[in-house]
């Protein structure tokens, strides 16, 4: 259920052309919809401007299905992440408008035109080629909510000039979002060289003592330059949804 949905609905009802009982009916799934395995937040896209996201991992492909037709039928953008190509194949069977981002390892279902991309307004780096896919949900994300976004990839701190020489895109970014596994320095570098906020994504590649993200996380959290925020091990999605509610402002 969407704002606009709902003010249409509104109007019908005062015009006379949907009585009382009908608009009922509209409405009885807010807030939720219980289906046994899960409960579905209709009501989430009118509270907070985007509708529930699907987490694809530990749902099996016919529950993502049957979860993505039923978000999809009442909203107007529905993503599921973390999506293989054995789950998308489930929800492409249930909604055949479904669309697959495969970098990003994301499942997308609309029922409205896309938002008009603002310019290069989040800008997502990532430290090495083994990062992009972390940094691909980043990227797919806020690109799915309306955000144009520069891709600076493989550009880690052990040949920093890689780096330096997107400066300009760096610096024109409303929110960047840094993803890096190994040692997590690349946030902090990039951090001391922009003044927009900078979201920190750990990867959980890396050697041992890497401790599967573990150990960049920690360096992430720990860093010495101002405007650095941290998200979970791993979460491009997270990073990605934030930096769009950053640079929309």
């Amino acid at each position: 259920m969407t704002r606009e949905r709902l003010r249409q609905l509104l109007k019908r009802v005062s015009a006379g052309k949907v009585t009382v009982q009908q608009a009922l009916e509209e409405l009885r799934l807010l807030p939720f919809e219980d289906i046994g395995f899960a409960r579905i937040d209709h009501h989430r896209e009118l509270r907070t401007g985007w509708p529930e996201v699907v987490l694809c991992q530990g749902k099996t492909p016919k529950q993502v299905a049957e979860i993505v037709r039923r978000l999809s039928r009442a909203g107007s953008v529905t993503l599921a992440t973390r999506a293989g190509p054995e789950v998308f194949e489930a929800v492409r069977a249930a909604v055949p408008g479904a669309v697959y981002r495969e970098e990003a390892r994301i499942v997308v279902v609309r029922r409205r035109p896309a938002r008009p991309r603002r310019q290069h307004s989040v800008a997502v780096v990532c430290a090495g080629t083994a990062d992009i896919p972390v940094a691909e949900e980043a990227a797919a994300t806020a690109e799915e909510m309306g955000q144009g976004v520069a891709r600076i990839y493989d550009a880690g701190v052990a040949g920093l000039h890689r780096l330096l020489e997107h400066r300009e895109k760096l610096l024109s970014a409303k929110a960047i979002v840094a993803v890096a596994g190994m040692e997590g320095a690349l946030p902090s570098v990039v951090a001391g060289l922009v003044g927009a906020p900078v979201i920190a994504v750990p990867t959980s590649v890396g050697y041992g003592a890497s401790f599967h993200g573990l150990a960049p996380l920690l360096a992430m959290l720990n860093s010495c330059a101002p405007g650095v925020a941290v998200v979970n091990i791993d979460n491009g999605f997270g990073a990605g949804f934030l930096a769009s509610l950053v640079a929309r402002r």
